[in-house]
């Protein structure tokens, strides 16, 4: 097959998706949103910015480029000027990527997530007439979708164009009928990643009782860091001993702040982004994962920590209900509640008969609904009903 994925290709997802093709022998071609390094082994890269995603410099390791502009302090008011002025420069981008569409000559194009990857797609495809398929992720009707006029009209744009629909819960496939998919085209729901590869993720020779939390979201727009950095005192109170590690947040001052203020220096450490094997040993190492999000579909790291044992405690969202039974292998708070939070994480590090069971369920899950290969598979089935 030829495929032509429009991704930010900074993104592991991303490289996920292209790995997979890649390995198959099929021609991949990427058109990155963002600076990045073409991956190795693609047939065609080009670069097309939208949303002011160009202003951002790219990093030049895996180290995330830091500044006072790019830091998590002004991540709120990036993302408000990119939902209410980014769809003004989709029309500016469109023919740059129709362009290499053409030139690529793909079989099928695969936006991964709508905005503002999947509003460009549909804009650049439709005179087209190419099967385009769109992923979807679990904030792009809840959080950007409404958030500005333009936001709305881009998402019905992109959904009414698009030929098919893959999200990463059931809960987005009615979500998406509310905003002009049509209930007659093909959908899928698997892991937004793919699913979590065995030889990757997976629990350690012994079930972890080390009291340690690991919160692996790092800072997004969604994710409620200010609660969970609440909530660590309340937990240190009762359990001193419990240390608190905080995937992709080296560097950033307002963590750095949170830590002082707190006077929580001592108990947390702030890590740099890692590959998925070092993830992995972490998620190992940890009791519990926590993903303090008020919009979220199925979080890949969520799953990723669950194949490895950790216990996790989430924001009480319907997607995440689709995974997590309350009591049974989880638990699900408000996440904008730190005292709620700090009691969940108390309760889940004293309570190892828990864990142990809930361990057990979230393996079977994992194996069940999650599995890499299985759900590629049917991805690949996906595709070819497309083409």
């Amino acid at each position: 097959m030829r495929i032509l994925f429009v991704a930010d290709g900074r993104s592991p997802i991303t490289l996920n998706w292209l790995r997979h093709w890649q390995e198959r022998g099929d021609d991949v071609f990427l058109a990155s949103t963002f600076a990045c390094t073409p991956p190795p082994g693609l047939a065609g890269f080009q670069l097309v910015p939208v949303a002011f995603s160009g202003t951002k410099p790219a990093p030049t390791s895996r180290q995330p480029a830091r500044s006072r502009i790019w830091g998590a302090p002004t991540l709120r008011l990036r993302t408000g000027i990119r939902q209410w002025f980014g769809p003004l420069t989709i029309s500016h981008a469109a023919p740059a990527l129709r362009r290499f569409i053409v030139a690529s000559q793909p079989e099928l194009v695969h936006a991964l997530r709508i905005p503002y990857e999947g509003m460009l797609a549909a804009e650049a495809i439709a005179p087209l007439k190419m099967p385009l398929a769109l992923s979807v992720w679990g904030n792009d009707f809840t959080l950007h979708a409404p958030a500005s006029p333009l936001m709305g009209h881009y998402t019905h744009w992109a959904l009414e164009v698009a030929n098919a629909l893959h999200a990463d819960c059931q809960r987005d496939l009615g979500l998406a009928q509310r905003w002009g998919f049509a209930p007659n085209k093909p959908t899928l729901v698997t892991p937004g990643n793919g699913g979590i590869r065995a030889d990757w993720f997976g629990p350690g020779p012994n079930l972890q009782n080390a009291p340690i939390v690991i919160n692996p979201r790092g800072f997004r727009a969604y994710v409620r860091n200010d609660t969970f950095f609440k909530a660590i005192p309340l937990v240190l109170a009762q359990r001193p001993e419990t240390r608190f590690l905080c995937a992709s947040m080296a560097g950033e001052s307002q963590a750095e702040h949170w830590l002082k203020t707190l006077g929580i220096s001592a108990a947390v450490d702030l890590l740099a982004p890692l590959p998925h094997q070092q993830m992995a040993e972490l998620f190992r190492q940890a009791s519990l994962v926590v993903s303090p999000s008020i919009h979220d579909g199925t979080p890949n790291s969520l799953l990723e920590a669950m194949a490895c044992g950790c216990f996790p405690i989430a924001g009480d969202l319907e997607s995440i209900r689709e995974w997590i039974t309350p009591d049974v292998n989880g638990y699900l708070v408000d996440a904008g509640n730190a005292p709620a939070l700090a009691a969940a994480i108390l309760r889940g590090l004293n309570d190892s008969a828990l864990r142990q069971r809930a361990a057990i369920i979230n393996a079977g899950l994992i194996a069940e609904r999650a599995d890499y290969q299985t759900n590629m598979q049917k991805v690949e089935t996906f595709y070819a009903s497309l083409i």
